[in-house]
């Protein structure tokens, strides 16, 4: 299979699925296209019909794009793999708080765009951003507390690769959190899939301009 994403810095939907199929251990190999180039969007259309990344060829050839898409299609292709909570309730509250994650947090996005080499603590906080902070504390608490933890429902699933981009902009830009979020943004980020990502990151040199926000 090959994933095609886009710079590791930036792209929070490009890290969802490159975290799982890290995690998970399956193979692949990466294209990386640098956002914000000319040649950006004909080098994304040459694999991607919706001109996004990420985008998942399979190995028969089938594209694959959009982040959760790509996560059900990996669930379905490697069912020896948890990806989602084996428990159906578990399962429909994971795809619950996925899809809520995929949907929503738009002035978290806006304000506090993925950032990893940045350190802007208290930038961004609007209301309306402190607002989406304050609902994602709620739902990582009250998710590792029924499942006893470490992660939202146990074992990393899907809900936590979903979530990873998030863990990133809290790192960078430091919004309060409660002991038990803080605590689980912290199992997230040192989870290696999560750290080698952050690593690679960390090595780029390519700017996105409109992702450097002001202090």
């Amino acid at each position: 299979m090959r994933l095609v994403i886009a710079d590791k810095n930036y792209s929070s939907w490009s890290m969802r699925p490159w975290v799982l199929l890290k995690h998970f251990g399956i193979p692949f190999d990466e294209t990386l296209i640098e956002l914000d180039e000319p040649g950006t969007k004909a080098a994304i259309l040459a694999h991607s019909a919706s001109g996004k990344v990420p985008c998942l060829v399979t190995d028969d050839g089938f594209a694959v794009w959009d982040s959760l898409a790509i996560a059900e299609t990996l669930a379905e292709r490697h069912p020896q793999h948890a990806m989602w909570p084996r428990d159906p309730n578990a399962r429909a509250r994971a795809r619950s708080v996925s899809a809520e994650m995929h949907s929503g947090f738009g002035a978290l996005r806006g304000a506090m765009p993925m950032n990893i080499r940045t350190s802007k603590p208290g930038v961004g906080a609007t209301p309306d951003v402190l607002a989406d902070v304050a609902r994602i504390d709620a739902l990582w608490r009250e998710c590792v507390a029924a499942s006893g933890g470490p992660f939202l429902f146990g074992d990393f699933t899907i809900a936590d690769a979903m979530y990873a981009p998030v863990v990133m902009r809290f790192n960078s830009y430091r919004p309060a959190l409660s002991a038990e979020a803080a605590a689980y943004a912290a199992r997230v980020t040192a989870l290696p899939a999560v750290a080698a990502w952050i690593e690679a990151a960390r090595r780029e040199t390519h700017v996105v301009p409109s992702d450097e926000v002001d202090a």
